[in-house]
């Protein structure tokens, strides 16, 4: 049987990037470059034409930019996995995430290095990254047996757990994250009253497009995480790409603060879910809600064992909501979950696990 190939459609106004992106996809195993265009309209017309899997998608080109044509893909071919290409400016940032919000798999950075061979190479790993989780998504099929048994079982876990209160919510996502984070968001109430952590692996400019568009939909404060930052109640404190975050003492704060940091990536991440994790597990123990959400690989796993040491609660986003089920999948199949729960229903299961434990929360130190 021949081996399956993923067919790529390349629309970007650069003719020079168009070749070299061409080049490195056609590098790449199992994939097939098997058109290009110049604009947003002329790829319109060869999507219908070439009927690609993958369209890799410039965000800003003249006439017709990559969100028009997202859009009209959305509407007419729903089943093409959309990736956007983005240059490293405020405005591609902004139009990127609303392109991942409105539902594109990812996107690559147009990089800006001094060299040609700096920038393709940089420009590999991104696709061999992204194209990893494309071959995955396209093989997908039905929840494994495997999957579905675990999640029987960790169930019946939480159900034995003894109902302690909620001081801190974390929460770990990666690929999806720009799309989900904002369904959650919406419908989460802030009479949760409790400060909230978020990993998501992006680069810098991209998460403070993310902290302004989870700004604009939802009636908690977030913002980019900042040194020495005190742990405040309904507010959203998002790691800074290319950097981690960790939680310290201070001698005056009466709630832990935060410690951006440059220490080295975990899992190739930086900022790393795991860290971040391990981190607050030190602070806050059994008064922990953790969220494992939609991502690709294994970021947040050795965390959550250690958070599962000291008794924390853990919720796992589900398969079908997710963009990319990795990072939620091996924590499942590590046994450090407590509840599996669809995207829809995850702000429901927060509130309901926070508002258990009806004691006034005194400030931690």
């Amino acid at each position: 049987m021949a081996e399956s190939v993923l067919t790529v459609l390349v629309v970007d106004d650069s003719v020079l990037f168009r070749k070299i992106l061409s080049d490195v996809l056609g590098e790449l195993d199992g994939v097939e470059v098997i058109g290009t265009a110049s604009s947003g309209d002329i790829g319109l017309k060869k999507s219908q034409q070439l009927l690609p899997d993958v369209i890799t998608l410039d965000v800003e080109m003249p006439g017709m930019d990559g969100l028009e044509v997202l859009q009209h893909l959305q509407q007419t071919s729903p089943d093409i996995i959309v990736v956007m290409i983005s240059s490293v400016t405020r405005r591609g940032a902004k139009c990127t995430i609303q392109a991942l919000e409105n539902g594109a798999l990812d996107f690559i950075e147009k990089a800006q290095f001094d060299n040609l061979e700096d920038n393709i190479r940089h420009l590999q790993g991104q696709l061999k990254r992204i194209f990893t989780v494309v071959t995955n998504k396209k093989l997908m099929g039905a929840p494994s047996v495997g999957t579905a048994v675990r999640a029987d079982r960790v169930q019946k876990k939480f159900e034995e757990q003894k109902n302690t209160k909620i001081d801190l919510i974390v929460i770990g996502v990666s690929t999806g994250g720009p799309q989900a984070l904002p369904v959650l968001f919406k419908s989460l109430s802030t009479e949760i009253n409790v400060p909230i952590l978020i990993v998501q692996h992006m680069p810098p400019l991209f998460i403070q497009e993310l902290v302004d568009s989870l700004n604009r939909k939802t009636e908690f404060e977030v913002v980019s995480a900042e040194s020495y930052q005190e742990l405040k109640p309904n507010h959203v404190y998002i790691a800074p790409g290319g950097t981690q975050m960790k939680l310290i003492k201070l001698p005056h704060a009466e709630a832990p603060c935060i410690l951006i940091t440059d220490d080295e990536p975990e899992n190739f991440c930086k900022p790393s879910v795991d860290y971040m994790f391990r981190s607050v597990s030190d602070y806050y123990g059994d008064n922990i809600l953790a969220l494992i959400m939609t991502g690709m690989g294994a970021d947040g796993v050795l965390g959550l064992k250690k958070l599962k040491d000291k008794n924390a609660t853990v919720f796992a986003q589900d398969e079908a909501s997710s963009v990319v089920y990795g990072m939620a999948m091996s924590a499942v199949k590590a046994g450090v979950v407590d509840q599996i729960i669809p995207l829809e229903d995850l702000s429901q299961a927060i509130e309901s696990r926070v508002n258990a434990h009806s004691v006034d929360r005194p400030k931690r130190c």
